[in-house]
């Protein structure tokens, strides 16, 4: 009988840094005490905590211990799982910094820990396991929806939660679902957005691998809400890990009559089928993903009509994020008023970021909406790295915001004008980071994935690196400067889709936060002493007096 469980980080993080020698020993000096009876050791999914790996956690005390090497395994078993004894020096430290919040404005005696609803069980159960998700109150939402509740009040209760779509642009997802949900037609899908392709994004990913099942039961749910009986997960396909559980998940439900023909002996069926993306950053857009997955170029359609009218295959469509699809079930078993509880008025739950960059601890973090970029960095990511000066962030990803050290209090939800959200991914950037180089890194990227579709922006991107690569080689000009920015709005208000408009979002508000820089380039001279800058002569140096240097 099974009296313990050790599980031990599998992701390919943790792969590298040795997880499968740690896991091996384990089992080595169990069955040396002759436990290998009564402890099982298995993987787990994601943890979100980067600085930690491989990350040992033991249940049911739920001990983490982390980063585990394989020369710690035999005093680890010895001491605990032998002798019961926490081993305190192997102990991971916590995923919050208290002592980091004294200075913290107005947040004096606040308590500090992430609130998890998305990532609650992540890193806690076997996301291989049916039968520990079903014992975590899995599949719960899905049965009380089927058995007690009508679709209208299902959609009802989302509506009521507030919750926004989570992939970026946060529309109200329980408005998105009534648009199906009246529609005559018979025929309607519901679309799982899990094509991941953000730079520096990867809570998805995470989210998928660590809990399967909960964007299993969150497309059901959305399924018998809006009356759809059928469902796809379009992943990126570089995803291999997340696709191979996500299937194994599948078959898993399906097998226990929780996904299928009559779920639950119901007169409710949904089937949920996995399609591989290709590897196009364009299909993140809704309407190219639905291209891709019919077969044709992933590239935008006209819109309206919108997918919730005329969706995949022509019928009504919802489609939905990872992240927010991973908030549903929570919803229902807890109720709209709890999920209010979190966050703020406007923008309620939580959310999940990428915290990269010069911080101390790098990974995911879930945290109320309209928590501030500075507590993010300061308690969750444990302060500056090597005690360095915050520079500026960049929130949402490679096209989210570009923020100052001014705006660090600002609360960051999807009603702030000042702040991307974007993909959730949070770069921070130290004093020796250089705004300009930073700026082409994104750029070149844009070019490079824009699908071409449009003119602004398959020829709006080429020409903002080309004046970037000139401003880091010190051959720009003020007129470059200026072309520059006509050029980013010119995208921004021209290109055919959301992505298209969001690439130069980076740019702009580089340009309206760090200007001084980009006018240092034109002299010749970065500021962080990271562009390959080429002195120009004096009489050209003088030239350029107007811009005031």
């Amino acid at each position: 009988m099974i009296r313990a469980r050790v599980l031990v980080s599998g992701d390919p993080l943790s792969l590298a840094h040795g997880a499968e020698a740690v896991k091996l020993t384990l089992e080595t000096e169990l069955a040396y005490y002759g436990l290998e009876q009564e402890i099982a050791v298995e993987y787990m999914g994601q943890t979100g905590r980067e600085d930690v790996l491989p990350l040992v956690t033991v249940y049911p005390e739920g001990t983490l211990y982390g980063p585990v090497r394989p020369e710690d395994v035999p005093y680890l078993v010895e001491e605990h799982l032998y002798k019961g004894r926490v081993v305190s020096h192997l102990l991971a430290p916590p995923d919050f910094l208290p002592g980091k919040l004294a200075h913290l404005p107005g947040r004096k005696g606040a308590v500090y820990a992430q609130q998890r609803v998305v990532l609650r069980r992540a890193g806690s159960i076997d996301p291989q396991s049916i039968e520990e998700y079903i014992a975590d109150d899995g599949y719960f939402a899905l049965a009380n929806a089927i058995t007690t509740m009508t679709p209208a009040e299902v959609l009802q209760t989302v509506k009521d939660s507030g919750l926004q779509g989570r992939g970026g642009a946060g529309f109200p997802t329980g408005l998105k679902w009534s648009f199906v949900a009246t529609r005559p037609e018979q025929t309607k899908y519901i679309v799982c957005n899990a094509d991941e392709s953000e730079p520096g994004t990867f809570k998805d990913r995470l989210i998928l691998e660590g809990d399967p099942h909960a964007i299993l039961e969150g497309m059901a749910l959305a399924g018998y809400a809006t009356g759809a009986q059928e469902g796809w997960i379009y992943i990126r396909g570089e995803y291999t890990q997340s696709k191979e559980r996500v299937e194994k998940a599948i078959r898993q439900a399906e097998e226990l009559g929780l996904l299928g023909d009559h779920i639950m002996e119901s007169d409710f069926s949904f089937h949920i089928h996995v399609h591989a993306g290709a590897g196009a950053y364009i299909c993140g857009e809704e309407t190219a993903l639905l291209e891709s997955l019919e077969g044709k170029r992933g590239i935008p359609r006209i819109r309206p009509p919108y997918p919730t009218v005329s969706g995949f295959r022509g019928q009504p469509t919802v489609v939905n994020n990872v992240e927010t699809l991973a908030n549903v079930a929570p919803i229902i078993f807890h109720g709209a008023a709890w999920f209010r509880s979190l966050g703020t008025e406007k923008c309620p739950g939580t959310k999940v970021y990428t915290m990269l960059g010069d911080v101390n601890i790098t990974g995911l973090v879930e945290v109320p909406m309209g928590t501030t970029l500075r507590e993010i960095i300061e308690v969750y990511g444990g302060g500056m790295k090597d005690g360095k000066t915050f520079k500026c962030a960049q929130t949402g990803g490679s096209s989210g915001s570009m923020i100052p050290p001014s705006m660090l209090d600002i609360p960051l939800d999807y009603s702030s004008l000042q702040a991307s959200l974007g993909s959730g991914a949070l770069l921070i950037c130290a004093e020796d980071t250089c705004v300009v180089d930073l700026a082409y890194v994104l750029m070149r990227f844009f070019q490079v994935e824009s699908c071409g579709k449009c003119t602004p922006c398959r020829i709006g991107t080429l020409r903002m690196v080309e004046i970037l690569d000139r401003l880091s080689q010190g051959q720009g000009s003020a007129e470059d400067i200026v072309a520059l920015e006509e050029i980013a709005e010119h995208v921004r208000d021209g290109s055919f889709c959301g992505l298209g408009q969001a690439a130069p979002v980076a740019i702009l508000t580089g340009l309206r936060h760090f200007r001084e820089e980009f006018e240092a380039h034109v002299q010749g001279r970065c500021p962080a002493d990271v562009c390959p800058m080429q002195p120009r002569p004096v009489a050209e140096a003088v030239s350029h007096d107007y811009l005031g240097f």
